[in-house]
């Protein structure tokens, strides 16, 4: 049988700058022991399939986990109501192949932990963000991003995933001044939002949600100035904040504000009072230059991950 400790896990709040689009968090939680057996039908207590992630859910994370599972069927239905078969066939989300009729696979409750923290485990509150998450992706074309071709000159200096931290969770790096032309790099809010989801699924697709299930981000803004914010560029990081808030629940591990204008760090202070504790503490806003930033980013990204331009010994971007 499975020993779970007592405490329940603590929601973290989702937050965003207005320069940099937002995503939520994720919080460790005590650890369980479990007896690990496969099955093809809803598993008992004693035989939940388990993984390294899911030996860490609570004793109210699981109960939610299973009532949410239970209601797979519907969610489906809801979600696909063009769809003849939508209750039955499976449903692929971050990698995850979701069956509703046996969702035995660990990964699964893993993939749907996250709607749960992220709406606090009120099981309804998770049930229609799932239902939204799934109904957004397919009016979005996600899919679709794999094949899509954005135009190298204007995004390939800007956005790039590179290495992992110590924990093995994926680094992206988003270099806000690689283009000197943030214009260009706005100038179409559309494109530039298919570009940042686009980056964004590139870094889901290097977790496997059963060591890791969460990421490291780093926002450079070393050579952005205030005059390079505009309309545009304010429009596209509401709308990504939005996207990464609402459909991309607890996939931030930490986020690292880097080579941060004094202007943009008045930014941070005046909103800190507006974020949540545990929020802040997943934020360091960090100064300029190597030594500095070298020092901040190699408390979670071993040196030989860390590119050279950070300090450390990767020859990356």
């Amino acid at each position: 049988m499975m020993a779970t400790p007592s405490q329940e896990r603590t929601k973290i709040e989702t937050a965003a700058t207005p320069e940099v689009a937002g995503t939520p968090e994720v919080a460790g939680t005590p650890e369980v022991q479990v007896l690990a057996e496969t099955t093809t039908t809803e598993p008992q207590p004693d035989s939940e399939p388990q993984n390294a992630l899911t030996r860490k859910f609570t004793e109210a994370e699981w109960k939610s986990v299973k009532e949410l599972r239970s209601k797979l069927p519907d969610i489906f239905v809801e979600a696909f109501p063009d769809k003849s078969d939508a209750k039955t066939a499976p449903v692929t989300l971050w990698g995850v192949q979701i069956d509703p009729a046996a969702p035995s696979d660990p990964r699964i409750s893993v993939v749907l932990v996250k709607f749960l923290r992220a709406r606090d485990l009120v099981v309804t509150d998770a049930q229609s963000m799932l239902v939204a998450t799934l109904k957004w992706r397919e009016e979005f074309n996600v899919a679709g991003l794999a094949t899509e071709e954005f135009p190298e000159d204007v995004f390939g200096p800007v956005g790039h995933v590179f290495g992992k931290d110590k924990e093995q969770r994926p680094v992206t790096y988003n270099v806000y001044g690689g283009n000197k032309d943030l214009k260009a790099v706005f100038s179409d809010v559309k494109r530039f939002i298919r570009w940042r989801v686009a980056l964004m699924e590139k870094g889901v697709a290097l977790i496997d949600f059963e060591n890791v299930d969460s990421m490291v981000q780093i926002h450079d803004y070393e050579g952005v100035s205030l005059s390079s914010r505009d309309a545009n560029s304010k429009a596209a990081a509401g709308e990504a904040s939005k996207i990464f808030q609402d459909y991309y629940p607890e996939f931030l591990s930490k986020k690292f504000f880097i080579n941060v204008p004094t202007f943009m760090s008045w930014i941070f202070w005046i909103f800190k009072p507006l974020l949540a504790a545990k929020t802040v503490e997943k934020m360091s806003v960090v100064g300029s230059g190597v030594p500095t930033v070298k020092a901040a980013l190699i408390t979670v990204i071993d040196e030989k991950e860390l590119p050279k331009r950070y300090g450390g010994e990767a020859d990356a971007f």
